[in-house]
């Protein structure tokens, strides 16, 4: 199911390039965004009445209670610790406060040494150590059990997910801009070669869960598969992401890399969900999320920081004396306006392959030490766990 989830991919991923080019093309790119403020209420609508209608016939049957009484400040302290409001601010307050300078640094005058971005890490760090000691002492109903989350599975699992993230944020990053400068493809062709990595790891995906639903194992898979595919596809990257390299390789290589992420994601997802309970499964799955965003903001930051260290050196190095080093750097447009094969192009190139290798060097890095992560998880065997009867969907 968490493969078939993930299968509308297939088709929409497709379309982004074409719909990009077109609105690029036309309406011009703050359509790009106020499209979406059309389509989403509009897609989410029929879900949010499919979970009213469910709740309705829940009540009708009898089973919800239904919520009658007074509203006094008793009930109001009575549901804030059932649904553990205190821990819930103190996460969310920690994650916004830790994960938005990866954001707004490049906005600051002083950037790092910016006095409000060291004070958002600061503390949101305090407020995140505050929600896993008031979780451990003294929350009268937990938002997560400690001790699932200190489950050597889960505790790895989310783990895992931070440096795979952080993994595939840096050899991701500048990705598109560089298909258009170096190998001359417009916006849908270089969307296309990106797609890749999306449609062939959700397309594997659905392999992953029939093998797993037939062994019923799934850390196999992530130690001796998919961690050593994508170590190796990340690793290729390095040699082939260079001028001189043909479009052919880096399609190759985006290949390996999404089999082996589909597969990554399946096992991480399954190593932090089998230790659970029914009941902790959406809490999990939270979790899961947050360990991703924190790898992907921290990835992020990475990667910029490599970019912005290498790429302008790199190009003051190549390009000839005549171009406008600084107004390259800083935009696409002016890097495409060179024509193709002319030095100046050509040393722009060049200057994206010196960039990129010292960013895929520290993805393989941190892709080694997921695989370590991987390697402590317990291996399950989920065809024994009991599991929820009747229709799930």
């Amino acid at each position: 199911m968490l493969s078939y989830a993930t299968s509308p991919y297939i088709i929409t991923t497709w379309i982004g390039g074409p719909i990009a080019q077109s609105v690029l093309g036309g309406p011009g790119w703050r359509w790009g965004f106020g499209i979406f403020t059309i389509v989403v209420p509009v897609v989410v609508a029929p879900l949010c009445l499919l979970f009213f209608w469910n709740q309705h016939k829940a009540k009708k049957m009898g089973l919800l209670a239904p919520s009658r009484g007074p509203l006094t400040l008793s009930t109001i302290k009575q549901y804030c610790i059932e649904v553990d409001l205190i821990g819930i601010i103190l996460l969310a307050g920690g994650m916004a406060l830790f994960l938005l300078p990866f954001s707004l640094w490049s906005y600051q005058k002083d950037q790092w040494r910016s006095a409000m971005i060291i004070c958002m890490i600061i503390f949101g760090g305090l407020l995140l150590i505050a929600f896993a000691l008031y979780e451990r002492f003294w929350a009268p109903v937990t938002f997560i059990p400690f001790n699932l989350l200190m489950d050597r599975t889960v505790f790895f699992g989310g783990l895992m997910f931070v440096f795979e993230f952080f993994n595939s944020m840096v050899w991701g990053s500048y990705f598109g801009s560089m298909l258009q400068v170096v190998w001359g493809l417009d916006v849908t062709e270089a969307s296309y070669v990106q797609a890749i990595y999306r449609v062939g790891s959700c397309l594997f995906c659905l392999l992953v869960g029939v093998l797993i639903r037939w062994t019923g194992r799934f850390k196999w898979l992530a130690v001796y598969f998919s961690f050593p595919l994508m170590i190796l596809g990340v690793g290729l990257m390095i040699k082939f992401r260079q001028p001189d390299a043909g479009i052919g390789y880096i399609c190759m290589t985006q290949i390996f890399v999404a089999f082996a992420g589909g597969t990554t994601v399946i096992c991480g997802e399954l190593a932090m969900m089998a230790p659970s309970n029914h009941q902790h499964i959406a809490v999990i799955l939270a979790m899961l999320n947050l360990f991703g965003s924190i790898g992907s903001a921290i990835g992020s930051t990475v990667s910029a920081a490599i970019w912005t260290s290498e790429f302008p050196k790199a190009l003051a190095k190549y390009v000839p004396a005549e171009v406008n080093v600084a107004k390259v750097y800083s935009d696409i447009t002016a890097q495409l306006s060179y024509e193709w094969g002319s030095p100046a192009r050509n040393a722009i190139a060049h200057a994206y392959g010196d960039a990129q290798r010292y960013m895929l060097i520290t993805s393989v890095c941190m892709l080694v030490v997921a695989w370590g992560c991987a390697g402590m998880w317990r291996d399950i065997k989920i065809k024994d766990v009991k599991q929820v009867k009747g229709r799930v969907i």
